[in-house]
């Protein structure tokens, strides 16, 4: 059974070990950073399996004209399981009257199946339309 969990801080190593698994290195480089980061967001919600980290999502903002789903992330053996839809319906739920919802995912081998997730979830892709989406990472 899953169970969720709003704003509880999960610990350093049960998120380093849910990043490794999706290879997201970049986090998982200086720990203290991620932590610090993670305490720092507007919402977070984990779910869990017996104790174990099996999915987390996290929102920057202000909480009231726009909200970035920073993270979102199930573990590769929980996925298919609706975790992921739990996981953003429970924010989009909290956030109703928030006119802008972004989020950024990188393309990857299973960009349709990450595409057709978010589009059932009502995002729309900024690649098409009126609107420019831009980014710059540092590493």
């Amino acid at each position: 059974m899953v169970i969720y969990q709003e704003n509880c801080l999960p610990q350093a190593k049960s998120i380093e070990l849910l990043y490794q698994a999706h290879n997201w290195l970049s986090y998982t480089k200086n720990m203290e950073l991620t932590m610090r980061g993670i305490k720092n967001s507007l919402f977070m919600i984990t779910a869990t399996v017996e104790n174990n980290l099996v999915g987390f999502i996290r929102v920057v903002g202000d909480g009231f004209t726009i909200i970035y789903i920073q993270d979102i992330l199930v573990h590769p053996h929980y996925q298919q399981q609706g975790i992921g839809e739990e996981l953003l319906t429970r924010v989009l739920e909290r956030y109703p009257n928030v006119r802008q919802k972004v989020l950024l995912t990188d393309a990857s081998k299973e960009t349709k199946y990450v595409r057709d997730f978010y589009r059932k979830l009502g995002f729309k892709s900024c690649d098409n339309g009126q609107t420019v989406a831009m980014a710059r990472f540092e590493n």
